[in-house]
């Protein structure tokens, strides 16, 4: 077990937290940034299913404007967390050991203080 800083813990988890609001948010999205036709693919062999995507809008003004905000946070809370001076005090197969264990390390948390 590894003793993270609370920064570096902190980062992560917001780092999770935000990956995850911008799947949410981007499922809300049309498929194409830009607008575009839709289109519908050949029928698939052995079986009766055509893939297909309708008309896009485009993203709004607004869309484009979160999606850049999102992409800025999770540039910044990544960096945070890959460049974070605790890394230099492991090497080898302890740092990768640490990184991975960082991941999931508030997944530990909450199963302890459920127990």
């Amino acid at each position: 077990m590894y003793d993270f800083p609370q920064d570096l813990r902190d980062a992560q988890l917001a780092l999770h937290q935000t990956q995850s609001e911008f799947q949410q948010y981007a499922k809300t999205l049309p498929w194409s940034a830009e607008p575009m036709a839709g289109w519908e693919g050949d029928k698939q062999l052995h079986s009766g299913f055509r893939s297909c995507k309708p008309d896009s809008p485009g993203y709004t003004e607004e869309q484009r404007q979160q999606v850049a905000a999102y992409r800025a946070r999770l540039l910044e809370l990544s960096t945070q967390v890959v460049t974070h001076s605790f890394w230099e005090t492991l090497k080898g197969d302890d740092l990768f050991a640490a990184r991975m264990q960082l991941k999931h390390a508030r997944d530990k948390t909450e199963g302890e203080a459920a127990a």
